[in-house]
């Protein structure tokens, strides 16, 4: 009975993914505020709330501060594996060749938000908690820098000359019941994502992972299917940007939850409260986002949909994967 509300919840992601991405590049044509503003924004928070309400329920029903940090920093990692297995699978060509350079500068934020949390464990552990009340002093930091990133962007995104419509949409009459089937979709991403995670955990209890890597790994792959499922179907589309940006912007957003966690753990600082363990993940993220931020840049060509890029994110994932599952 479990494997078919998963598989059912799947399946309400999938399809309502496809109306996500379909109905954003709608708007971000005719609105003129283009695929990066619109994917690093709007359908990031849309496709990261699982992540929000599972560090939320980890923190409040299970007094787990490792399981929400674990949680966001093994999404992020998965975000960036499944950009990379997106960007092998495209047969037309890289991901890369047309992108908005827009998108090095949300992965230079996205970098600066997961380095702030990566040294924040670091020094709450081995130096001094930070705290700031029951919360550490990187809380308001972390928000205001995100809320600094997203001022940039949108005036980034501005100055960059309008891409041409969308040919796949070209003939779509554009009214307000856009955003209608925009927001009853996303109604629906946002349902099942918070439904899955909690799938994932009674899988996790009646297979023995709960305590396990696997249960940290199946958790995490179960909150990014939403990132994963709409970035796939906004690259099938050709809507390039808006599939780079929803994973990346979903990485931006995922490091806000941290400072929202914080304010729900009244125990203390949450970051001094998790294992050192943690850095290995972060530090991972971290080069993988740099490899990121280069491959908007360069734009790597592709050797049979192989590139330096994603070939070598896809080996720092597994890597990581592996020296998690030996560390735990």
């Amino acid at each position: 009975m479990v494997w078919i509300k998963f598989i059912a919840c799947l399946l309400v992601i999938f399809f309502s993914g496809r109306r996500v991405a379909k109905y954003g590049d709608i708007i971000a044509d005719k609105t003129g505020l283009g695929g990066v503003w619109i994917g690093v924004i709007l359908i990031s928070m849309v496709t990261s709330l699982p992540e929000l309400f599972t560090g939320i329920s980890a923190v409040t029903l299970v007094d787990s501060p490792d399981l929400t940090v674990g949680d966001l920093l093994g999404a992020n990692t998965f975000n960036l594996f499944n950009l990379a297995v997106i960007d092998t699978l495209r047969q037309n060509g890289s991901l890369f060749t047309s992108i908005s350079r827009t998108h090095a500068l949300t992965g230079w934020f996205s970098l600066l938000l997961v380095s702030v949390v990566a040294i924040s464990i670091f020094v709450s552990i081995r130096i001094h908690p930070m705290s700031l009340g029951w919360v550490g002093w990187y809380t308001p930091l972390i928000i205001l820098l995100y809320l600094l990133a997203i001022r940039r962007i949108f005036i980034r995104e501005k100055q960059q000359p309008s891409p041409p419509e969308s040919e796949v949409f070209a003939r779509e009459e554009y009214s307000g019941k856009v955003y209608l089937h925009f927001g009853v979709s996303a109604a629906f991403i946002i349902g099942a994502g918070i439904w899955l995670p909690i799938i994932g955990e009674e899988i996790a209890v009646i297979y023995g992972w709960k305590q396990s890597f696997v249960g940290s790994l199946f958790l995490a792959f179960t909150t990014s299917l939403p990132e994963m499922t709409v970035s796939y179907t906004a690259a099938r589309i050709g809507a390039s940007d808006m599939a780079v940006a929803n994973i990346i912007g979903s990485n931006l957003f995922n490091m806000t939850i941290v400072p929202v966690v914080d304010l729900f753990y009244v125990t203390g600082p949450l970051l001094a409260s998790v294992s050192l363990n943690q850095i290995i993940t972060a530090v991972t993220l971290m080069v993988m986002t740099l490899l990121f931020i280069a491959a908007v840049h360069i734009r790597p060509g592709r050797f049979y949909r192989i590139s330096w890029w994603n070939g070598t994110l896809i080996i720092l994932f597994l890597v990581n994967a592996y020296f998690s599952f030996t560390l735990s």
